[in-house]
């Protein structure tokens, strides 16, 4: 009995610090809903073909109602969601001001303005560089 009550105290200690380091890693306000939001967002970008599929449009409204998602990662599921071609006059608004952001991290700033210059497909060169953003 004495071991089986040694062994669980162990486990939940053990635990603790597991999910401890979990949520340490995450960091604060939601940084892993952002970074995988934003790899998400750069994934399809680099797989359109002059509009997304229904299944990129559900992924990123998905994108766009999660409360841990920052605002301009929302701005940019949105402007991609209703690409036709290239991004809407709203849409490209919307990647100037992330760009002119001086507290935007520059990843964001490239991805989108890769958004704003989208010209039916992303370019060999938007795609290597959308592919070192968010390895």
């Amino acid at each position: 009995m004495r071991k089986s009550l040694i062994k669980s105290s162990l486990i939940l200690v053990l635990g603790g610090f597991i999910s401890t380091a979990a949520i340490a890693q995450r960091g604060p306000q939601g940084n892993s809903a952002n970074l995988e939001a934003a790899k998400t967002i750069a994934d399809i970008v680099a797989s359109l073909n002059h509009f997304p599929s229904d299944a990129d449009k559900a992924a990123l409204s998905e994108i766009s109602e999660n409360a841990a998602v920052a605002d301009a990662l929302k701005a940019m599921a949105s402007a991609v969601s209703n690409i036709s071609h290239g991004a809407t006059d709203e849409g490209k608004a919307a990647m100037a001001r992330i760009q002119a952001n001086d507290q935007a991290p520059d990843r964001a700033k490239q991805l989108a303005g890769i958004i704003a210059n989208l010209n039916h497909t992303a370019g060999e060169e938007a795609k290597a560089t959308l592919a070192n953003l968010f390895p």
